[in-house]
């Protein structure tokens, strides 16, 4: 087994299974613009790695991730599409090996985002998924705009994206968003299981499997990826964001009713 750590972010291969495990566990795995470029350099390598044939994501026991980290967006916002998040955005849509993701506790933002690009979600029955980006005076990222009415339509899409409405893991079932429930305990085993699977499994065959299930839409995929990315970082600077951001710093509930 080879295993490397950098901050917050681990990683380790084992029979044949690349693992990124975010491990910021103090800040309830809330992710930097560090911890980015070390996820997107870690689905590189284990791309080029003969040895990997699948990759398995996942948080600390009780929470994936809290979403981004509010104060190092503030102070780093992303800048263009070199910017450490969009390229892990296109390190993880880009990756043509599959992609196993076990969650449990809460996948907040980016955390409920990054699981449409995964290839299988598992979720513990604790898992409570949400985007509140328009709560925050954003928008929805990672194609979140597109892949969300799509799965949920139109009406549901509303209430996770507009209204930021909470879900727990049998409507990210219900919905596509994960293929199963399961107890917290057996989530990453289980997972780790499906990860392994393709150790059997011819690896050019399975990787041209996957190129064309997501040949379709990925023209879509990557222009609302960018269409979002473009306002998102425009918004990040507006007059609500900086009312929401303040709130989130100060405890207290925003205050829209200027705007």
């Amino acid at each position: 087994m080879s295993t490397t750590v950098t901050p917050h972010i681990k990683t380790a291969t084992l029979n044949g299974v690349a693992t990124i495990e975010i491990a910021r566990p103090e800040k309830k795995n809330a992710l930097t613009q560090a911890m980015y470029t070390a996820m997107a350099d870690a689905i590189a390598a284990a791309v080029t790695a003969r040895e990997v044939r699948a990759l398995l994501i996942t948080g600390q026991p009780g929470v994936f991730t809290s979403g981004n980290d509010i104060e190092d967006f503030v102070q780093r916002p992303p800048q263009g599409e070199d910017s450490p998040v969009l390229r892990f955005m296109r390190a993880l849509l880009e990756c043509d090996k599959p992609v196993v993701a076990a969650v449990t506790g809460a996948a907040v933002g980016i955390g409920t985002t990054m699981l449409l690009h995964c290839d299988f979600v598992y979720v513990a029955d604790d898992a409570r998924l949400a985007m509140p980006f328009v709560g925050l005076g954003l928008v929805p990222e990672y194609a979140s705009s597109l892949l969300v009415p799509q799965l949920m339509g139109p009406r549901r899409a509303a209430e996770k994206l507009l209204l930021g409405d909470p879900f727990g893991a049998e409507e990210a079932v219900a919905c596509g968003i994960a293929n199963a429930v399961l107890p917290p305990a057996e989530v990453l085993p289980h997972a780790r299981r499906v990860a392994e699977r393709f150790n059997a499994l011819p690896p050019g065959a399975v990787r041209d499997a996957k190129a064309l299930m997501r040949a379709p839409q990925r023209e879509q995929v990557m222009q609302a990826i960018a269409a979002e990315a473009e306002i998102f970082t425009r918004r990040l600077r507006s007059p609500e964001a900086m009312e929401a951001f303040q709130a989130f710093f100060q405890k207290r509930a925003p205050d829209f009713s200027k705007f």
